[in-house]
């Protein structure tokens, strides 16, 4: 009898240990997945870190993850239309985490607690200039300043801000708040300049030795039409209207006030006119409230106001006290077109809000500058134009014109900057796989209703300019972090560690997860199969490691016992 068929094969791992059984041939590794509430933020944050913090009570930590991204969590808590939440896993569940609420949360307790950024030790010696102290402007200063650049903000208005300041009305986003999220890129070091006009840029940068420039003028410039009879009536545009009153100049507005447009500002313009006294207030939009631009809750908010609708309507001509608007209709194509048929109603001021176009024509003297009609055209990977050194974001390029996206411009720009004057190039890190529902095993999660925020009667809001939407209280903010799925980020629930037969799995500290001991592992798969959240993969036994791996470093110290359960720990940064 051949006395070697007793005898097991040898480790593949050549440890020279002995094994029953199969020899392996796939093995677990711990992965860093995408959660799509990350892909989905135009300002690139890091949304299930800072939510894993919160959910573990430390608020301050998750503050300065989520401001690594973003310097205006207060700001973007309450005017950020949250493509996050529409991203997020949750929502085909029980609803959403409400992530904006827990973030407005966050900002809050930050300006409550005087929360300041802790600037670079060292400085580069660069100069940069930004052109504009709206959400695009700010962003850059602050990331450019973080990363060691000195710089100064121009802008031709008495006080920073941009359009969150001259756009969006005091009931969505009050001042003390912008100007607590302001003062605190003062208090970093970016140098201020308003009622500043820069005509010639090329001058200025030579002039005041900058190394290089972010423009980032917004759309503060109204699209005009022509409407017959036009001299009728009383006619205001929406952007100088809204600026108007943010600026002190607030007109006493009687009877019926009709705005033209569907977009935010419309919106905005309807219900600030409604706060002026109009006694009713109507919107015109020439196509469906399906296609409208404003996004669905600004549209119901001014709904719940009062303001009424009057959609497939465009304004044919104007009387002194009426508008005599042509019903349209949809052709095969879901285009809008007249119809011929014409009704009356009744206005006695006409607010046009059909659009901005952005001032970039200072530009126009700097040698390669490209335009696109009102915006500048840019590389795409850079946001650097024609002109070396001269960069662009926000509404004076060609993108959607938001605050969190002119945010994610700003980190952006910033990044590529900071590489430009370093003489190389900014490689983003590889993505990593997205995280969607079904890999994830949603028997490991219970259903849990999401924390609503309260909001002023609408009968008694539109008396006034206080703020409509109420935030969290800290158990609920705690609550709605916890809604968090995780998706495909280890959140140290121990699952892997209770499951392995082979004990294969040993638990670091806390925030640190686990690692494998390959020795012991026959790579049965049973913690792959068991993990809610698919923090890990099966890969071939020599197939190499894939991009989104996580190694803890091997560090004995860090082993804890193994039967202590540990509180959740934020996941290792995936970003968008």
């Amino acid at each position: 009898m051949d006395e070697r068929r007793d005898i097991a094969p040898l480790s593949a791992l050549g440890t020279g240990r002995r094994r029953a059984g199969p020899v392996r041939t796939q093995r677990p590794v711990y992965v860093d997945l995408l959660p799509p509430c990350n892909a989905g933020c135009p300002a690139g944050e890091n949304i299930q870190a800072w939510l894993a913090h919160t959910k573990a009570g430390r608020h301050e930590e998750a503050w300065r993850e989520l401001t690594r991204d973003n310097p205006f969590p207060a700001v973007h808590g309450r005017v950020c239309y949250h493509p996050c939440e529409t991203a997020c896993n949750r929502a085909e569940l029980d609803g959403a985490v409400s992530i904006h609420a827990v973030e407005r949360f966050l900002g809050d307790l930050a300006i409550d607690r005087d929360w300041i950024f802790t600037g670079p030790s060292e400085r580069s010696g660069k100069r940069v200039l930004v052109v504009g102290s709206g959400p695009s402007g700010l962003s850059a200063a602050y990331h450019l300043t973080m990363l060691g650049h000195e710089v100064v903000i121009r802008d031709n208005s008495p006080l920073a801000g941009g359009m969150m300041r001259y756009g969006i009305p005091s009931y969505r986003l009050p001042r003390r708040v912008l100007d607590a999220e302001i003062r605190r890129l003062h208090r970093l070091g970016v140098h201020f300049e308003q009622d500043h006009v820069v005509t010639d840029l090329q001058a200025e940068m030579r002039g005041d030795g900058f190394d290089a420039a972010f423009v980032a003028v917004g759309a503060h410039l109204s699209k005009r039409v022509d409407i017959p009879n036009q001299d009728a009536g009383r006619v205001l545009d929406a952007v100088s209207f809204l600026r108007g009153v943010e600026s002190g100049d607030q007109p006493q507005l009687q009877g019926r006030v009709a705005v033209y447009g569907g977009g935010n500002t419309a919106m905005d313009a309807a219900r600030v006119a409604r706060r002026l006294g109009a006694d009713d207030t109507i919107i015109v939009y020439r196509r469906t409230r399906e296609q409208m631009p404003a996004h669905e809750e600004e549209a119901r908010d001014a709904e719940d106001e009062g303001i009424r609708m009057n959609w497939l309507r465009t304004i044919a001509s104007m009387g002194e006290r009426e508008l005599t608007v042509e019903i349209q209709a949809l052709d095969e194509n879901g285009r809008p077109h007249g119809t011929g048929e014409y009704e009356t109603l009744a206005a006695d001021t006409v607010i046009l809000a059909l659009g901005q176009e952005s001032d970039t024509r200072f530009l126009a003297t700097l040698p390669g500058i490209a335009f696109d009609g009102d915006v500048v055209q840019v590389d795409p990977v850079t946001l650097m134009t024609g002109a070396p050194g001269v960069f662009a974001g926000g509404d004076a390029v060609p993108s959607e014109r938001t605050v969190t996206m002119g945010v994610g411009h700003g980190k952006k720009a910033a990044r590529n900057i900071d590489a430009w004057l370093r003489g190389g190039a900014y490689a983003p890190p590889p993505k990593h796989p997205r995280a969607d529902l079904d890999v994830l095993h949603l028997w490991y999660f219970g259903d849990h209703t999401r924390r609503e925020q309260g909001e002023l009667d609408p009968g008694t809001r539109v008396a006034a300019f206080d703020e409509v939407v109420a935030g969290l209280e800290p158990t609920e903010a705690r609550f709605e972090a916890g809604r968090c799925l995780s998706c495909g980020n280890c959140f140290e629930c121990d699952g892997c560690l209770g499951s392995c037969p082979e004990d294969a799995i040993v638990k670091l500290g806390v925030g640190h997860r686990y690692r494998f001991d390959y020795d012991a592992c026959t790579g049965c798969s049973t913690c792959f199969r068991q993990c809610p959240v698919h923090a890990i993969e099966m890969i071939g036994e020599d197939d190499p490691l894939p991009h989104n791996v996580f190694l803890p470093p091997p560090d004995p110290s860090r082993v804890t016992d193994p039967k202590t359960p540990a509180p959740v720990s934020p996941p290792s940064e995936v970003r968008r």
